[in-house]
Formats: C-alpha cells, structure tokens, sequence
C-alpha cells in the first residue's frame, strides 16, 4: 500500500471525504500535485484540506517547499487547510504497522 493510499484510508476513517488530486504528466514524465504540494483533496462539515503525504524522514524537506510556495498562501488565504502526512514502520512484537505524524501547516 503507497502513502497516499495510507492517507485516503487514515482520513476516511476520520470523516473525511477523499480524492486524488496528483497527476502523472506523462509529458514531463513526472507527478504533478495540485498547487503544487496536494496530493489529496479531502472535505468534510465546514472544512477543506489538501494533504501532502511523504515518508516521515521526508517531511521536514516537505514542509520546507510548500512553506515557499506561492500557492500555499493562496490555499491559506482561502482558509483552505495544509495538513502534511509523515509515514513511517514501526516494529511491534513481530509485526510492522505503519503509524502516521500528522502535522497542520
């Protein structure tokens, strides 16, 4: 399972209405996400969010890049929200489960 397919089951199980909003340019031969950091759309009583989801180790250069970028302050300024999704394995006995760190920029 992908993070973004983490990310669409971590939010549906929390109200959230999901959809995948990255692109693959098949020009470019590269992903192409909405304002250029959203890869989900996600919705639900009175709220709006697009969500990055990366690896944990990720996230600090994530958070970085939507920080600089000009559609991040459009998104914001339309009161839309910024969540960032860090995955990552964890051992527990014998088996591995992903655990999520969730953080609204």
């Amino acid at each position: 399972m992908s993070p973004v397919e983490r990310s669409m089951k971590h939010l549906r199980g929390a109200g959230w209405t999901v959809c995948v909003v990255e692109r693959f340019n098949r020009f470019a031969c590269v992903r192409q996400d909405a304002f250029g950091f959203g890869d989900l759309l996600a919705v639900r009583a009175g709220q709006i969010a697009l969500i990055q989801t990366t690896t944990a180790s990720n996230m600090a250069a994530r958070r970085k890049k939507i920080l600089s970028l000009d559609g991040y302050g459009a998104w914001k300024a339309g009161n839309g929200l910024c969540i960032l999704h860090g995955w990552r394995a964890a051992k527990r006995g014998r088996r591995k489960v992903w655990e999520v760190r969730e953080e609204l920029l």
